[in-house]
Formats: structure tokens, C-alpha cells, sequence
């Protein structure tokens, strides 16, 4: 059996289409120097990518 990689479990979400996302870097310091907007679109979560998306499922194999 696979073990799941808790590690990266943590950092990613996977949507009921499967889809999976993650939360935007670097969000926790230097806020004064950014934009409103971008402030507001690091809240959001984002889709991963088609090349590492397949990376991330199969190190969860289990299941996210």
C-alpha cells in the first residue's frame, strides 16, 4: 500500500471534479508593498497546473 505524503497533503486541496489547489505564495509578510487586489486574489485558492498535478495525485495516492 502507498503511504500518503502528509507533507504535501496539507498544502493542497482537491475539488469534487478533481481539480486541485493551492494557496498563493509568499502571502504572510510584506503586505504594504502590494495592491488591494492582489491582496484579495492571494485569499483565494488557485488550480495547480496539468504537469504538477499528476505529481501531487500520485504522492497522495491515497486520497487527499
Amino acid at each position: 500500500m502507498l503511504k500518503t505524503r502528509k507533507s504535501i497533503a496539507k498544502r493542497f486541496k482537491l475539488t469534487g471534479r478533481g481539480k486541485v489547489l493551492r494557496r498563493s505564495a509568499g502571502y504572510r509578510h510584506f503586505l504594504r508593498n502590494r495592491s488591494v487586489k492582489q491582496c484579495r486574489a492571494a485569499h483565494r485558492d488557485h488550480p495547480v497546473s496539468a504537469g504538477f498535478r499528476k505529481q501531487i495525485l500520485r504522492a497522495v495516492a491515497v486520497g487527499l
